[in-house]
C-alpha cells in the first residue's frame, strides 16, 4: 500500500451533530480538497451526542482526496458562556458581566483537560478562570 501524502491540515469549528455543507463550512472544505457531503455526514455521525454544541475539529486531507478528522472538546469560551448563562462576553476585557463559581471552573477544566497544557485539575481550573476573566466573567470562590 502506498503512503498517503498530506495535502492540507486545518482546523474548523462546527456545531456537533448539526453541521451543514452550506457556507461557511462547505467552501472551506471544498477549497482544501475535502468532499463536503462526505465530511458533514461523518462529522455529524461522530458528534451526534453533542447536539448543536460548538466543537473544534482538526481535518487532515490527503492528495488522493481522502481525509481524516479528530474531534476536540468545545472551546473554553463556549463552555464558560454556557456555565454563566450569557450569549457573549464583555465588549471590553475585564468588565464584569456575569459570575461563575470555582467549582464550575473545575468542571470545565475536567472536560477540557485533554486539550489543556496543565499538570493537574487545579492548574487547568486556573487557566479556565483566566479565560473567564478576559471575557468579563467573574470567578467566585
Amino acid at each position: 500500500m502506498a503512503k498517503r501524502e498530506v495535502a492540507h491540515q486545518f482546523k474548523i469549528m462546527a456545531p456537533g451533530g448539526q453541521a451543514t455543507p452550506a457556507p461557511p463550512l462547505g467552501p472551506v472544505l471544498g477549497a482544501k480538497g475535502v468532499n463536503p457531503g462526505q465530511f458533514i455526514q461523518q462529522f455529524n455521525a461522530a458528534t451526534a451526542q453533542l447536539n448543536g454544541k460548538i466543537v473544534g475539529c482538526i481535518v487532515t486531507s490527503y492528495t488522493d482526496r481522502s481525509f481524516e478528522f479528530e474531534v476536540k472538546s468545545s472551546p473554553a469560551s463556549v463552555l464558560i458562556k454556557e456555565a454563566a448563562g450569557i450569549t457573549k462576553g464583555a465588549g471590553t476585557p475585564q468588565t464584569p458581566i456575569a459570575k461563575i463559581t470555582r467549582d464550575q471552573c473545575r468542571k470545565i477544566a475536567e472536560e477540557k483537560m485533554a486539550d489543556l497544557n496543565a499538570v493537574d485539575i487545579e492548574m487547568a481550573a486556573n487557566i479556565i478562570a483566566g479565560t473567564a476573566r478576559s471575557m468579563g466573567v467573574t470567578v467566585e470562590g
